[in-house]
């Protein structure tokens, strides 16, 4: 849902350029100025493109960033030589512009690149301190996606949970096993591990985009959390593949919860892929087994159930 408010907020705001680019064109047409009508007013249905661009696969999503880019360049390439007392204004534009569009590393390199060239343009209009307001922009600006990325690398080595749904990661699941497998031998309990395989979740995010494969990935994890223990602990071990870690249980009551959620999943029917479908086996923990060893019989029978 976020991903999508953010793919319609930038496709709204293409399209408020290109409206913005139409008021400019009018404009000048209205006060005579008919020499600086044509280029804003190629550039809006450039701007319109890039919104309608915006809306589609990831593919179009990168190029209509580009376009958006291009645009302004051109944009900027015209109002700056001719502009004596909105200079700064122009001159700054392009490197913010371009770091809201590009990537961090991109938009620095294409930044320190295309200086000379803004430099250049407005070499009647700048002074030394204007020049070095600029540079300072360039590397200023780049402060704030860069403390984003750090910030969201922590979060990721941090949080537990999984980008995609609310099961852990793959190495919390790790993690949290290795534990549990210990306190099973100490305090001399059973523990079983139901292993789940998702054989529609590839089709699904080729057939019909991201929002069916999180609407099924979504619908395993609430299936999940209905059918099991507060205490009970679902992690990610593959794309397709959940571990749903089951403490203290006999090999009855795994297979009690296997046969409730192949009920319950049965049940579920999403409108894009159908019924969800499902392999779950379950693996229990035998006395003395270690771990490690433990870990790759549950590795094993992944592979069993991906191979079919």
């Amino acid at each position: 849902m976020a991903e999508l408010q953010h793919t319609r907020l930038h496709a709204g705001l293409y399209a408020l350029a290109a409206l913005l680019l139409v008021v400019q064109a009018a404009w000048f047409y209205l006060v005579g100025d008919y020499d600086r009508i044509l280029l804003p007013a190629l550039l809006a249905p450039l701007l319109i493109t890039a919104a309608l661009m915006r809306l589609g696969q990831p593919e179009t999503a990168r190029l209509s960033a580009y376009l958006v880019l291009v645009c302004g360049y051109l944009l900027v390439a015209m109002e700056l030589p001719a502009q004596s007392s909105l200079a700064p204004f122009w001159l700054g534009l392009p490197p913010v512009l371009t770091l809201l569009l590009l990537p961090l590393g991109p938009a620095m390199l294409l930044n320190l690149t295309l200086t000379p060239l803004w430099l250049l343009l407005g070499e009647n209009l700048l002074d030394l301190d204007l020049a070095l307001g600029y540079l300072s922009l360039v590397m200023v600006a780049g402060l704030a996606p860069w403390e984003i990325l750090h910030q969201r690398s922590l979060l990721q080595a941090t949080d537990p949970l999984d980008e995609e749904c609310d099961a852990i990661r793959r190495s919390a699941l790790h993690d949290r096993l290795h534990s549990e497998c210990e306190r099973a031998e100490l305090l001399h309990q059973r523990l079983a591990v139901l292993v789940i395989h998702l054989p529609q979740l590839e089709m699904a995010g080729e057939q019909f985009g991201p929002g069916a494969r999180r609407a099924l990935l979504g619908s395993l994890c609430d299936t999940v959390a209905r059918c099991s223990r507060d205490h009970d602990l679902l992690g990610r071990e593959g794309d397709a593949d959940f571990w749903l870690v089951l403490p203290d249980t006999s090999e009855s009551g795994a297979l009690l919860v296997r046969q409730r959620l192949e009920e319950a999943l049965h049940r579920a029917v999403l409108l894009d892929t159908g019924p969800v479908e499902t392999r779950l086996t379950d693996c229990h923990l035998r006395h003395g087994e270690s771990p490690g060893h433990f870990m790759q019989r549950l590795q094993a029978t992944v592979q069993r159930q991906v191979n079919g």
